[in-house]
Parts: structure tokens; C-alpha cells; sequence
């Protein structure tokens, strides 16, 4: 879609069958796109660098960069945002428009008068809720006390309950990250392709995941994997990472939809 009219809401796709054999595919696929279109990937990614930077360092100046751990966490829940301009590069790309930036930057801001927004609210809402349960059991589990104390004893964390909050806030976070993958795997690219409300976006790609749950369980570790990676040296990984999944995952909604 880039170019709806407003003629009512589009038909929904059919799910269809992947198999883990696609993922490499869409890896491919998703590199070919940003090596045709690097800029549009490098300024994409630049906010969330920029972002990740700057947590950095306000958390440092602070004292406070434990906090650092829930946001790092939390980071690829954001990261469907920068897919928006991605999608639409590697839809130009597959159908042969030209690739301007007054084009495609149009095609993003044309979203705030669609259901984009209140996809980003859900999906800003799951972060912000993410941070206040990881500080809420970090606190229940070791106590008020040791939030003034991990910044020059990062060593608790490995001591006494330590580990066990470990463990249970990666799970919870896991969890998080489970729940918006389902909602956004199929819902964003399919939000901005068809003119179809949020909601109906959301309960697709979920049935898109509980038809494929092996294949796009994997997909989905595929991709906190690599965002990890790009966030260790200083997020500045994220400028070729985020790109080459944000087309990739472009290239796996094509797979799952008809």
C-alpha cells in the first residue's frame, strides 16, 4: 500500500505455511535491500542509536546505569518503529518505484492519519510497562536498599536473590517481547500495505504466529539475537543490523501473506 485510497477497508490476507528454511532467505533478501538502499537504513537506524547514546549517557551522569539493564532489555520492543520506512524501501525495491527520499519520508509521516499511531501506543505503552515490572522485582527481590548500592557493586546482582531476579525478570522479559512480536510480526507491515484497523492487524498476525509457531519462534529469537549484538558496541551495531532485519522481516510478512 503505500498509495491508498480511501475506498473502505482492504481485504485480509491469507496466512500462509513458512518454514525455518525461509529464514536465511529473508536474511538474504533483507542485505540485498540494504545494500541497493544503504542511506535509507543508516537514517532509519541513526534514531535508535542516537536513543540507545543518549540513555547512555544520562543514566551515566546520573550514577544510575543499572538502569541501563531494563532499558537494554527493553530496546527491541521499540524496534518495530524504525521498520515503517524500511517496509516501504523493500516494497519500492519489489515493485520497481523509485526510491526518493520525499517519497518514502512521505509515506511514513502519511501514517499519523492512519492506524500506525495506535500501534505505536501499544507498542510504547509495553515498553514503558516493561521498565516499571523490571524495577518493580528488582526492588522485590533485593530490596530498596540495593538500588543505591548496584551502581558501585554491580557484584550483587550475583549474590543472594540476585540470580533468581535475574532469571525471573529475563523471563518476564522474555514474555514482553514474546507478546509484541505477535503483534506486530504480520500487524506492521500489514498496517501499512492494506487500510485496516489496528485491531484486525493484531489478532491476524497472531494467528499468523500460532499457525507457524515453530518457524516464527525462531525468526523471532533470530532477531533479539542480532539486536543484541548491535547493541554491545555502544549500539553502534544497530546501524547495519536494524536495516538488514527490518527488510528481512518485510521479506517474511510476503512469505506469510497471500
Amino acid at each position: 500500500m503505500s498509495n491508498i485510497e480511501d475506498s473502505g477497508p482492504s481485504p485480509l490476507p491469507t496466512i500462509r505455511q513458512v518454514s525455518v528454511s525461509d529464514i536465511p532467505e529473508v536474511l538474504r533478501a533483507g542485505l540485498r535491500d540494504f545494500l541497493r538502499a544503504p542511506a535509507f537504513g543508516i537514517f532509519f537506524s541513526a534514531v535508535y542509536v542516537a536513543g540507545g547514546i543518549t540513555f547512555w549517557m544520562v543514566f551515566s551522569a546520573a550514577g544510575q546505569e543499572w538502569w541501563l539493564i531494563p532499558f537494554i532489555l527493553g530496546f527491541p520492543l521499540l524496534a518495530p518503529f524504525a521498520a515503517i520506512g524500511l517496509y516501504e524501501v523493500s516494497r519500492r525495491i519489489e515493485v520497481g518505484e523509485p526510491l526518493y527520499w520525499r517519497e518514502v519520508l512521505g509515506v511514513v509521516f502519511a501514517q499519523k492519519d492512519r492506524q500506525l499511531p495506535s500501534m505505536a501506543m501499544v507498542i510504547l505503552l509495553m515498553f514503558m510497562f516493561w521498565v516499571f515490572v523490571a524495577h518493580t522485582t528488582f526492588a522485590l527481590f533485593m530490596g530498596l536498599s540495593a538500588l543505591t548500592n548496584i551502581t558501585s557493586s554491580p557484584g550483587v546482582l550475583l549474590e543472594g536473590n540476585g540470580p533468581l531476579m535475574l532469571i525471573v525478570g529475563s523471563l518476564i522479559g522474555a514474555g514482553f517481547a514474546l507478546a509484541l512480536f505477535a503483534f506486530t510480526v504480520v500487524g506492521l507491515p500489514l498496517l501499512l500495505e492494506r487500510e485496516v484497523d489496528f485491531i484486525t492487524a493484531i489478532i491476524t498476525s497472531v494467528q499468523a504466529v500460532l499457525g507457524n509457531p515453530v518457524t516464527l519462534l525462531i525468526w523471532g529469537a533470530v532477531i533479539a539475537g542480532f539486536l543484541f549484538l548491535g547493541m554491545l558496541p555502544l549500539f553502534l551495531g544497530l546501524f547495519v543490523i536494524l536495516p538488514v532485519l527490518g527488510h528481512a522481516s518485510w521479506h517474511m510478512y510476503r512469505r506469510l501473506t497471500a
